[in-house]
């Protein structure tokens, strides 16, 4: 149960450079500081521009507006298999100081409703395989940490490449 001295709400437009301090923590405990390289621009535009590409919540401790304590950053995929959307969890954040009171709980709660009420067949996420603290806390809450799938990625030059034809 979450303590009641928190509250989760969906981002609102001004909650950008609060996420992006959220996600800059993030990046730093995840051993990944060189490659985040989002702005708050970049995010605001992402989550409240005209061709939104992702949704916010924010935690944030009763009676103070910011910083927020928490988020948990998500949007929708599709599964051919299932014939419906999923929900993809692309970041949660707790602040370590803040650990421990049920707000990453409240979190995936709140997106396991939201995937319900909009019908997804799937609520997914991905973890890092060190992050044992992680996998035991996710797997406390009924997920299924999945060992035979791997995530496959390109970006920078890769990117550049792979786009042209013929190359």
């Amino acid at each position: 149960m979450i303590d009641s001295a928190f509250t989760i709400a969906a981002a609102k437009p001004g909650d950008a450079p609060v996420i992006h301090a959220l996600v800059r923590a993030l990046a730093d405990y995840e051993r990944l500081d060189a490659a985040c390289i989002s702005t708050v621009a970049d995010l605001d535009a992402a989550l409240f521009g005209p061709q939104r590409a992702a949704e916010a919540l924010v935690a944030r401790k009763n009676g103070i507006s910011d910083p927020a304590v928490g988020f948990a950053l998500f949007f929708h995929t599709f599964s051919t298999f299932l014939g419906r959307r999923s929900l993809w969890l692309e970041d949660l954040f707790v602040r370590p100081e803040h650990r421990g009171a049920g707000v990453g709980r409240a979190l995936l709660t709140a997106l396991a409703g939201i995937a319900r009420d909009r019908g997804c067949g799937r609520f997914e996420w991905a973890v890092l395989d060190w992050n044992e603290s992680a996998i035991r806390f996710y797997e406390g809450l009924g997920a299924v940490v999945l060992p035979d799938w791997r995530i496959a990625r390109v970006t920078g030059a890769a990117l550049e490449r792979l786009a042209v034809p013929g190359v």
